[in-house]
This record gives structure tokens, sequence and C-alpha cells, in this order.
């Protein structure tokens, strides 16, 4: 019985971390209940390089750095895994392609 309840308690807790997620933009791509865990993506951001680059002229140049890395940043797709690990604690982790 007792047993039950605390995986009760560690999937509400599963919930309200991947609710949190889906508020910030993720996407919900699969979930397990047996095992715990939720894999979650979002879509590459979209960055106004017309605006970048009259910022990047204004500061002679210094914004170019920040663009790059923002540019490099947003063009790939984020994948994320939140889970509950056997001491039933949440952890959650990038996934790599």
């Amino acid at each position: 019985m007792k047993n039950t309840m605390v995986m009760a308690v560690e999937n509400v807790a599963l919930t309200e971390v991947v609710a949190q997620k889906i508020r910030k933009g993720f996407v919900v791509e699969e979930v397990n209940n047996k095992l715990p865990f939720a894999v979650l993506s979002k879509k590459p951001e979209k960055v106004n390089h017309q605006l970048n680059f009259w910022i990047s002229c204004a500061t002679f140049g210094l914004w170019s750095i920040p663009w790059i890395y923002k540019s490099y940043k947003a063009k790939k797709e984020k994948k994320i895994i939140v889970a509950i690990d056997e001491d039933g604690k949440l952890f959650e982790e990038e996934c790599y392609n």
C-alpha cells in the first residue's frame, strides 16, 4: 500500500514538471508511466537577423559574437527527458542526437 502511494506522489511531481515545460513551449513526444519518464522537444527558434545586423553595426561589431552564438543555439531542435530515478528523485537531461 505504501509503495503505491509513493509512486502516485512521484507521478504527480513528474506531471507538474512536464506541465511547466509545456508552458515554456515544449511538446510531449513520449510518455511512459511504468518507468516514469517523458521525452519533450522544442522546435528551433527564429532569429531576427535584420535586427541583429543593425545592433551589430551600432556597436561596431561587438554584438556579432552574441549574434553568432544565438544563431547557433537557435537552429537546433532541443530534446529533453524528464524522469524519476531509482531513489524517487526527479531529474532532467538533454537528449543528444
